[in-house]
């Protein structure tokens, strides 16, 4: 399995990012996929979820501002990042997730992006 990130970058508090993560390996429309981010001397925490199903959870920190969704023919899963704030600059992951956001012990990771908010 190999999980590619992409998409961060710095942006000023209030503006907008979308990642996107390859996947070659998995498929993700028959998993439950999420994006994790991990802050520095944080531990790595689940932010969004999408079921094979299609069902979206999204941790109370995102909710609103952060959508997750999945294109089957590529084979990519996104997330929309709005009105970001500071407490949002992490490196963020894809990864196979639980629905009830609780971070999974995975043996394989991307390389992560990293989205910077600062002014």
């Amino acid at each position: 399995v190999q999980l590619a990130e992409s998409g961060g970058g710095l942006v000023q508090p209030g503006g907008s990012l979308r990642l996107s993560c390859a996947a070659s390996g998995i498929r993700f429309s028959s998993n439950d996929v999420g994006w994790y981010r991990q802050a520095p001397g944080k531990q790595r925490e689940v932010v969004a979820v999408i079921t094979s199903g299609g069902s979206t959870n999204y941790a109370d920190s995102v909710k609103g501002r952060f959508t997750i969704f999945r294109d089957n023919v590529k084979n990519t899963v996104y997330l929309q990042m709005n009105s970001l704030k500071p407490e949002d600059t992490a490196v963020y992951y894809c990864n196979k997730a639980n629905i009830g956001l609780v971070a999974l012990n995975m043996d394989y990771w991307g390389k992560g992006t990293l989205v910077t908010v600062s002014s």
